[in-house]
């Protein structure tokens, strides 16, 4: 079933798609960086649409990213997980590897613990801005087997038909509510049926994988 009963669509802004939040590599979207709220609320069976900011050209205001939640779990299990172990960052290693979102986890102490990664410091080090934001109001993580990201070659989206304005923050819709929110998911998944769970474009920002941002600045490091 493409959409189920209960569940909703999150809809919210993309300010910066280098590949790491969402992150749609190795045939796994994830969501486990930025957007707590989301991160929190949304539950399996959930959607989430990205659409691009302001600073993404011609991808403003087009849908970058459709995904279905597949699995939620917490930052420890994420980590220890094998089977998400390519999510973990490289940074020495591609551009993919390097955007790996897997950052966060606990080892003996009760102190998160942030590899080095898109969101540390340009030396490697903690980022506490970061991990607070990332941290402090979800440690749960969004996982979809079952997605569209378009990257650069962001669509075309009626999001007027489901009344969403861009801004700061998120829309969250009742599916079971919004027949044009269903119609809105479902043509997207029938026109684009060749696409799904693959990336269709690099993200917006890849040639700057080996860059790194700071929440509280904005500033791309």
């Amino acid at each position: 079933m493409l959409i189920d009963p209960g569940s909703h669509l999150y809809v919210y802004v993309i300010s910066r798609d280098f590949g790491f939040a969402p992150n749609p590599f190795h045939g796994i979207c994830t969501l486990a960086t930025c957007k707590p709220k989301i991160r929190n609320s949304a539950n399996v069976g959930d959607w989430i649409m990205g659409v691009g900011g302001n600073a993404l050209g011609e991808a403003k205001g087009k849908c970058i990213l459709l995904m279905k939640v597949s699995e939620k779990i917490g930052f420890q299990d994420y980590w220890n997980d094998e089977q998400y172990a390519l999510k973990k960052p490289i940074r020495n290693g591609s551009d993919v590897r390097m955007l790996g979102d897997n950052i966060y986890h606990k080892d003996e102490g009760a102190e998160w613990i942030q590899e080095n990664s898109h969101h540390s410091n340009s030396d490697g080090s903690i980022n506490y801005v970061n991990m607070k934001r990332d941290t402090g109001q979800s440690e749960r993580v969004l996982i979809s087997r079952y997605f569209l990201y378009f990257g650069s070659q962001a669509q075309e989206v009626d999001l007027d038909s489901i009344n969403y304005k861009r801004g700061i923050g998120h829309k969250k819709i009742c599916l079971s509510d919004s027949e044009e929110a269903c119609t809105l998911i479902t043509s997207m998944f029938r026109n684009h049926r060749n696409d799904i769970s693959i990336i269709v474009s690099d993200p917006c920002q890849f040639e700057d994988a080996h860059k790194r941002v700071d929440q509280g600045s904005g500033k791309i490091l």
